[in-house]
Parts: structure tokens; sequence; C-alpha cells
């Protein structure tokens, strides 16, 4: 049983609310709904005080019930924060210049050794090969097209393992971190994926290059009001909580980052 000043949640409630949060145990989802509806009832009963309609009962997700004016309001008449100006988008730009750039361009050619990442001993033997071509090819980097053609068990093995123009977002993540940290020429390592062994060398690479700030300008300001927002709202509900008397709940379980 939960008590939050003069409202009480039962165990059905709880477990009602934990539909709507995923976890990895079932104390942490119920810890999680227990929160959720803590926090809501909260805001309910603050904008019922202040005469704010649509203010009732009900679940304690307020997007579930498709009712969020009450919050709306509330939120715009107890919670102020800054508007960000030029000065602090300017200078959030000149300090994140990676964050405002086109995305790097890579061509490059592969040949895949596929082996299933659980199959440790397949692996293996797809690591060995793929050190043994690259052997090969640092001394006969023209071969490359042939030892596609003869191992590789991409599609583009029929292009000599050509994998064309690649940008960022248009690979596996783990294969893309690896890629895009190679030099051109042949890489002096085999890359691995969730797909086998990589034997890589890149054609050309394009690096990224920072965007004009009037094209980032809105983007940045968007970022800081929203960054502004939230830490506005949390401490807000950090205000309600300290002032409410609730019982059969303690915040300092909960792993939410807006309880950080």
């Amino acid at each position: 049983m939960i008590r939050v000043n003069n409202t009480e949640f039962d165990e059905t409630a709880i477990v009602k609310e934990m539909q709507y949060h995923t976890a990895e145990t079932h104390t942490e989802a119920k810890n999680k709904a227990s929160e959720a509806l803590v926090i809501s009832e909260l805001l309910r009963q603050r904008a019922k005080t202040l005469n704010i309609e649509s203010a009732t009962g009900g679940s304690s997700d307020v997007e579930k019930d498709g009712d969020e004016a009450f919050l709306d309001a509330l939120l715009e008449l107890e919670v102020e924060y800054p508007k960000a100006n030029e000065e602090d988008c300017i200078n959030y730009f000149e300090a994140n210049p990676k964050k405002f750039m086109t995305t790097p361009l890579i061509e490059a050619k592969h040949i895949l050794l596929d082996a299933a990442p659980e199959d440790a001993n397949a692996r293996s033997e797809a690591v060995e090969l793929a050190e043994q071509l690259i052997t090969r090819l640092e001394k006969d980097p023209k071969s490359f097209s042939n030892l596609a053609t003869l191992h590789s068990k991409c599609p583009s093995a029929k292009t000599g393992g050509q994998l064309g123009q690649l940008g960022k977002g248009q690979t596996v993540p783990e294969f893309e971190r690896q890629l895009f940290n190679c030099q051109l020429g042949l890489a002096s390592a085999p890359l691995e994926s969730r797909y086998g062994v990589h034997v890589i060398y890149i054609d050309r690479r394009v690096e990224g290059k920072v965007l004009p700030y009037e094209m980032v300008k809105e983007r940045i300001t968007d970022y800081l009001n929203e960054k502004v927002r939230r830490k506005a709202i949390a401490q807000y509900i950090h205000t309600l909580i300290s002032d409410a008397e609730i019982e059969g709940f303690d915040f300092s379980v909960s792993d939410s980052p807006l309880m950080q």
C-alpha cells in the first residue's frame, strides 16, 4: 500500500501500472511503477489545489489518458525557467563543434568471413584466416578483388568486395565504430561484427565538415530550452515530494534520472 497525502494505491494499482515500465527484474519494474504513481498523484493534487481543471483521478500516466491539459497548465503556472539567448547558443555551438558536422563518408571494400558470435571455434578460425589474408594483401594489394571473390560470404564478393560509399548509420553500430576509425588503405587487423570477421580496405575518406551556425541555431535553441525545462520540472517535482506525506515508497531506491 502506498499513501500520497490522503490518497492510497493498493497492490492492484501498482501491478496495473507496471505494464508501462520495462525493467530487468520484477522489483525494478515495481519501483518504477510506484514512483510514477506517486509523482502523477502529487501533480494532480497540486493542480486540484490550484483549481486547474481535468486534474481528476485515473491512470498515473497523463499521456495514457490523453489528458495533458492540466499538466501543461500546472507547469506553465508554477515552473519558470530561462530561455536560451543568442549568446548561450553561440557558446554551445563553439564548445561542441563535433555535434554539428556533416557525416563523414567512406568508400571501402571488404572480405567477410562468416562466423557466428556465439561460435568461438568458428570465430577463432575466421580471425586466423583474416590475418593470413591481410599478410597476403600487404604484399600484393591488387589481389584484393580476387581474394574477395574467393573467400567473402557477402554479396559484394561478386564486385570484388566493394561496399560503395558509406555514411554513419548505414551499417551495424559495432562495425561502423571500427570502420570509421580506419585510415586509408588496408586495415592492419581484422574487424569483427555480428556477421563475422572482416578484412577491410579503405579506398577514400571524406571527413565531415562543421555546419554553419545559422543552419543549426534553431536546433541548439530547442535543445538548450528543453534541457533547462527538464531540470526545472525535476526540481519542481522534488519540491512536491519534500512537502508531501508519502508512505510505502522510498525515493532513494529510484534509479530514474529525474531523481538523481
